[in-house]
């Protein structure tokens, strides 16, 4: 409730009477927006701070040792990001953005061709593991986190590609007047089978080769897409 002298009057700016309302409207704080966008900006800096560092010391990566890539002091990192968690999401969609960036340009690269737009997706999820093998283990394998229940940014990154790969074979069955409720399995089965495999690849460096890699779990995918989703799938199931 606000506190106004009996005698007081609504005035504007100019100290005109303002008749369209009996309240003044509130000034819009220019300092406070230049606030949120230097708080954005600094956000940024310190994720980009946190990704180098990840990449120099390992997926176990201490606050102390951004602090120091950022040269600055875990006091000022905390100050924006509420914890460790607060700065992990932030990782997190970084590397979602530029994966569904490379998936996108892979794919529209080789939209004539289902097979190979198959292959080239595939490839750009194993040439972040390949590239940047320290991001994609914090990512995917992240410490121990006090984090509200239900909440899982590994789910959602992986949520984020599956709904773009579903997207795709949506948008293909629609193209071919068929029913696209399976895209959304056939989807998330496809990244789920990708980053199984990718994980193995990780973890073992056996001696092969991502292009190879790609190809062999292309054939497996090939081998029931092609079954369901092209054109010729659509001939045979009518």
């Amino acid at each position: 409730m606000s506190r106004r002298s009996p005698h007081h009057s609504d005035t504007g700016p100019g100290g005109e009477r303002d008749g369209s309302s009996s309240t003044t409207r509130p000034r819009r704080d220019r300092r406070s927006s230049r606030w949120d966008e230097h708080r954005r900006a600094r956000r940024q800096e310190l994720t980009a701070a946190t990704i180098v560092a990840i990449r120099a010391h390992g997926a176990e990566v201490g606050m102390s040792q951004v602090a120091a890539q950022a040269r600055t002091s875990k006091t000022v990192v905390y100050r924006h990001f509420a914890d460790k968690n607060d700065l992990y999401l932030a990782v997190c969609d970084w590397v979602a953005a530029v994966l569904v960036g490379q998936l996108q340009s892979a794919m529209r690269d080789a939209v004539e061709n289902p097979r190979q737009t198959l292959v080239s997706g595939i490839d750009a999820y194993l040439g972040l593991i390949e590239a940047d093998p320290e991001v994609y283990r914090y990512v995917m394998r992240p410490p121990k986190l006090d984090r509200p229940e239900g909440e899982d940014p590994v789910s959602d990154l992986c949520t984020v590609i599956g709904d773009h790969i579903a997207e795709i074979i949506s948008t293909e069955l629609r193209r071919q007047d068929r029913d696209p409720a399976p895209a959304q399995t056939w989807g998330h089965a496809l990244v789920g089978m990708v980053r199984a495999a990718g994980d193995q690849w990780l973890a073992a460096r056996p001696d092969l080769e991502r292009e190879a890699l790609a190809g062999q779990l292309a054939d497996l995918a090939w081998s029931g897409l092609s079954r369901t989703v092209t054109p010729t799938a659509a001939s045979s199931a009518s």
